[in-house]
């Protein structure tokens, strides 16, 4: 593979740069004041949709979409280094680009698995960022960390199906321009393991539908998931029209979905990790400790070194798994998507770690955006399956030619 931006990256590149630095960056703590004004911690400031309509403005919006119908046409290795940039605000750039997940996400599934007439719909307003969405998977009475334990029914009733279970951690439910809520649930509880499950597209006005309460993450409203909530489910009904894919294919869509979920969470930690360290090294050359700087302390020192081999290392596989994606698909980058998986989370949390120490209380405080950063590089080690599933699929892969017939 070729470690060289070609020529439309750079381009793209320099004006996402551009747009970090004139927008984006500066917003943040507009973006903070009023959040805080409005006096409700889901509600959508004003500032997200003037960042919203600069990108557009700017040709930045839906860069993370590879094909050329419904996106920008850019490989994954392409997209790479343009993620990365947004992950130095994750709060505000994915979603200012129309980039943020679960919307992402969902919108993979309708342009792969949708029907026209659900792209129609909910595809199109959503690559427009005319409304957002939301992902109901996870169920707080089972360890959806398997996701054949999803108890959550969708049943056949005539020309509709019924939806009754209860959701949390559902991305995007606490937005209020979330519209259209993606729900995973069995429709056969007799079939085969990997079979029993369904996705089926219900608008969040539907009768029965009730968003219980928002979900903070360390206390904080995780932002660019437009909120999680807890969802439920009473005897909803839907057309059966709003059924993705068909019956018993709820697997094997989640699976198609998560994969490119997985690689973006991790592009965007390699620039979490990058402003960290932009951060730490600022702070440890202006304060000063025991008559020196705190930069010339060695711990601080050997601080800084791991980071920056940690961040380059992360940096190659990430590259790496986006290359092979792109080259011999997801399936055939199954091993490293895992791996990312796996390595980036835990040594971008060890990264802010040190970042915070070398700011002392101010590392803690809202005065620094390291603390946030800390909570949702944290909570990464569970989103698209905890660390301690891929580390056993990916073990199982490893041993899988050493075990007998």
């Amino acid at each position: 593979m070729d470690f060289g931006y070609d020529g439309r990256t750079e381009e793209l590149r320099g004006r996402l740069l551009d747009f970090m630095a004139e927008a984006v960056l500066p917003a943040e703590p507009v973006f903070a004041a009023q959040v805080a004004a409005a006096g409700d911690p889901w509600a959508r400031p004003p500032v997200m949709a003037e960042l919203k309509a600069e990108a557009r403005r700017r040709g930045l919006w839906n860069l993370f979409l590879p094909g050329t119908e419904h996106g920008a046409g850019l490989t994954n290795l392409q997209y790479a280094p343009l993620a990365e940039i947004t992950g130095r605000s994750p709060h505000l750039a994915p979603e200012a680009l129309n980039c943020a997940a679960p919307d992402t996400g969902n919108m993979e599934v309708l342009a792969e698995f949708g029907t026209p007439e659900q792209q129609d719909r909910w595809l199109k307003p959503l690559l427009a960022g005319e409304i957002r969405s939301a992902f109901c998977m996870t169920e707080p009475e089972v360890a959806s960390s398997d996701a054949a334990n999803i108890a959550t029914r969708i049943e056949r009733d005539g020309a509709d199906y019924v939806v009754n279970g209860r959701k949390w951690w559902s991305s995007g439910a606490m937005d209020p321009a979330c519209e259209i809520l993606v729900v995973m649930g069995r429709t056969d509880p007799a079939a085969a393991r990997h079979r029993q499950q369904s996705m089926i597209l219900v608008p969040r006005d539907t009768p029965g539908v009730s968003v219980e309460r928002g979900l903070t993450v360390f206390g904080y409203r995780d932002g660019p998931h437009g909120g999680h909530g807890e969802v439920v489910f009473t005897d909803v009904r839907v057309p059966a029209a709003q059924l993705i894919a068909g019956e018993g294919e709820g697997f094997a869509i989640a699976q198609a979905r998560l994969g490119p979920g997985r690689i973006h969470h991790c592009m965007r930690l390699i620039g979490m990790a990058e402003r960290a360290v932009e951060l730490m090294c600022r702070r440890v050359v202006s304060r000063t400790a025991f008559g020196r700087p705190l930069a010339e302390q060695g711990v601080v020192q050997e601080w800084i070194a791991e980071s920056r081999v940690r961040i380059e290392q992360l940096r190659l596989l990430v590259l790496k798994t986006a290359w092979l994606m792109d080259t011999v698909g997801n399936r055939g980058a199954h091993t490293e998507i895992q791996a990312i998986k796996i390595a980036t989370p835990s040594a971008v949390e060890w990264i802010l770690d040190k970042a915070i120490q070398a700011h002392g209380g101010g590392g803690v405080s809202q005065d620094f955006p390291l603390a946030q950063l800390w909570a949702h590089a944290r909570t990464l080690r569970f989103a698209d399956g905890p660390d301690e599933v891929h580390r056993r699929s990916l073990a199982r892969r490893e041993l899988k030619p050493y075990l007998p017939v």
